[in-house]
């Protein structure tokens, strides 16, 4: 499989959202009569939309928001909402400093330890509020802050790194059992990140209930470029999905995917379930909202790594709130908003009723489907040719 790169070596040629587009059948349906829900983790939702864990987009008061509007936000368990009683001036810090300074800046608010009280503190205040509480963080901690979290009442919990694996190994601490960790919970707890059909499978064995994929794909992670690794996004979400579907197959068991990153517009998102995924997460989307803590910035939660920080602080700016990114009115003509209505659109030209069928839609290899045509867009800097 593949093609020839050198002598002796071969490489697969793998596809991201600009190189794709989707294809109308036979059947077309009202906007209005197909359904965008979904179930992640024993929780039925009416956006199938998460809200990515980095502190410039999900806090406490976001999370709310975005629970009650039908969709799920994931709080980060040691970003800055349980290093500090305050976060917002920690916040201020890493948004008012000069983006010269902001890795050394984001380096040192995250220095601050954290605070287990505050787990429980900020889990508990989006219970109180009537919102899932879904929580992430990286696997080293995750048998110290799984059962904390888990007992304040927790709904999902996701373990998720650069780049997870079941096979992880170590000299210098004791790699996180996740079979174990999984079983031990009783709550559902998600996995990733991930790119690749065998770690998929791998991971489905552990008992998660769902995947995410994506490696360096986001607009503020730089992972591709400091370590050199990833895949694009449709051809890792194709992969993923076929990983999901076979394991169904043999044990009746179904594990959502999830493909987080790189999706800019509806289009992209709209795509990325027509590759098959049950869900998508977003940061960059919401970034943009009134409501993120933020307010126009954000950054990867792999930044404030002491040695090796792998992103940068985006400037976004912003566009509307919450409920106009995800349901509209749409204040843009670039499709960075009313995400779940263009969902609904895109499902109803291509003939779907629901996301499963979605996933099912003809998709061609369509390289020009950015610029055919597109050339006043670009002169003009408007709609599809405004990034």
């Amino acid at each position: 499989m593949g093609m020839w790169v050198g002598m002796g070596r071969k490489a697969r040629r793998s596809y991201g959202f600009d190189e794709v587009a989707l294809v109308p059948g036979e059947l077309t349906i009202n906007p209005d009569d197909v359904d965008t829900s979904c179930e992640l983790g024993g929780l039925k939702l009416q956006v199938p939309i998460m809200a990515s864990s980095m502190d410039g987009v999900v806090d406490v008061d976001f999370a709310i928001a975005m629970g009650k509007l039908g969709g799920i936000a994931v709080l980060h368990l040691e970003g800055v909402a349980t290093r500090y009683d305050n976060p917002e001036e920690a916040i201020e810090r890493i948004i008012n400093c000069d983006i010269t300074e902001s890795t050394k800046v984001i380096q040192d608010v995250y220095s601050r330890p954290i605070k287990k009280e505050l787990i429980k503190k900020r889990i508990s205040q989006i219970k109180a509020a009537g919102a899932p509480a879904v929580v992430s963080c990286n696997p080293q901690v995750a048998d110290e802050f799984g059962p904390i979290a888990r007992d304040a009442g927790c709904d999902i919990f996701a373990v998720q790194s650069t780049v997870i694996s079941t096979n992880h190994e170590s000299s210098r601490y004791k790699p996180l059992d996740i079979h174990k960790f999984c079983k031990d919970m009783k709550i559902p707890v998600f996995l990733g990140n991930c790119v690749d059909y065998r770690v998929v499978l791998d991971l489905m064995e552990t008992g998660c209930q769902g995947i995410f994929v994506g490696i360096g794909p986001g607009t503020a992670c730089t992972s591709r470029g400091v370590l050199g690794i990833g895949v694009p996004q449709i051809t890792a979400t194709c992969d993923s999905a076929a990983a999901r579907d076979f394991y169904f197959k043999k044990t009746g068991r179904y594990v959502s995917i999830i493909t987080d990153g790189g999706m800019a517009t509806g289009g992209d998102v709209c795509k990325a379930f027509a590759a098959g995924a049950d869900a998508v997460m977003l940061g960059n989307a919401f970034a943009r909202s009134k409501e993120s803590p933020g307010k126009g910035y954000h950054w990867g939660m792999a930044m404030p790594h002491p040695s090796l920080p792998r992103g940068t602080r985006i400037k976004v700016g912003t566009s509307g709130t919450l409920e106009e990114i995800l349901f509209g009115p749409a204040q843009t003509d670039d499709g960075t908003q009313n995400l779940v209505g263009a969902l609904a659109t895109s499902m109803g030209n291509l003939g779907a009723h629901n996301i499963s069928e979605m996933q099912l839609v003809k998709m061609i290899i369509a390289p020009s489907i950015q610029t055919e045509g597109k050339v006043y867009q670009t002169a003009q800097r408007v709609g599809m040719r405004k990034r």
